[in-house]
């Protein structure tokens, strides 16, 4: 398996274990063309400060049970957005504020968006 298709396995697990804790406007990005120290991103929104934590805590134990692998770095623990980073995806989880404040989508609008392959949630608002 290439190296990207790995680091493709690995965002579509933390993706799943996301939205099964109801993670919202769950979107990966292929930034390895244009970073080198990582080779894509996870970017999830959740609702307040516990359902954050509970969305970080879903993803850690995900990725741990299916790719025996835990983060090399976390970063703001308690707040409204977390980074997790596994080396291959860097995985940041954002309040709706802190999402919009921040504009990753909008700061990396030339990269590819992977597939997750969530299953459609049929809510349309």
């Amino acid at each position: 398996m290439s190296e990207i298709a790995e680091s493709t396995q690995l965002l579509r697990t933390a993706a799943k274990a996301a939205d099964e804790k109801l993670g919202t406007d769950i979107i990966g990005l292929d930034v390895s063309s244009t970073l080198y120290i990582t080779d894509a991103f996870l970017i999830v929104s959740a609702d307040n400060e516990r359902q954050i934590g509970a969305v970080i805590d879903a993803i850690e134990q995900e990725v741990q049970l299916v790719h025996d692998r835990t983060p090399l770095r976390r970063e703001g623990r308690g707040g409204d957005w977390v980074l997790l980073d596994f080396g291959e995806i860097v995985v940041h989880v954002f309040s709706a504020e802190q999402r919009e404040y921040y504009a990753l989508e909008r700061l990396w609008k030339d990269v590819p968006v992977i597939d997750l392959q969530l299953p459609e949630t049929g809510s349309d608002t």
